[in-house]
């Protein structure tokens, strides 16, 4: 099961539990983001079509941060011209959690670090 949404300008094919590097999410309430554009969508092995109806995919934000530095370089021969800038693109790491798609309900697993942490706060009390 996978879906093509639009974020940022870009197309991204997300299946539940993918982690991805987006532009930066402002919309994000309580950590959680909603992409209500969704392209296309895949429920079975080899069929892909439009949603006929609502489609949505949910994730969270896990954090944000900066790409590695993509260095600028202007330079013009023969003129003694020479530019350099650095430029870092902000990203928010996003974790896909559900897509739901006319009724159906894909959703990704808990991530293992939340389980042992659960566990540790049983057995301690």
């Amino acid at each position: 099961m996978y879906a093509v949404i639009r974020a940022g300008g870009k197309q991204y094919r997300v299946a539940p539990g993918d982690v991805l590097h987006l532009e930066t999410q402002a919309g994000a309430i309580d950590g959680k983001v909603e992409f209500n554009e969704v392209l296309a969508v895949s429920t079975a092995d080899g069929q892909i079509a439009r949603p006929a109806g609502k489609a949505v995919v949910t994730g969270e934000v896990l954090g944000e941060g900066r790409a590695k530095k993509v260095l600028v370089f202007h330079y013009k021969r023969k003129k003694q011209y020479k530019k350099l800038a650095g430029h870092r693109q902000p990203f928010s790491a996003v974790r896909i959690t559900e897509i739901s798609v006319d009724g159906q309900r894909f959703t990704a697993p808990q991530l293992a670090k939340e389980a042992k942490i659960e566990e540790r706060t049983e057995n301690a009390g």
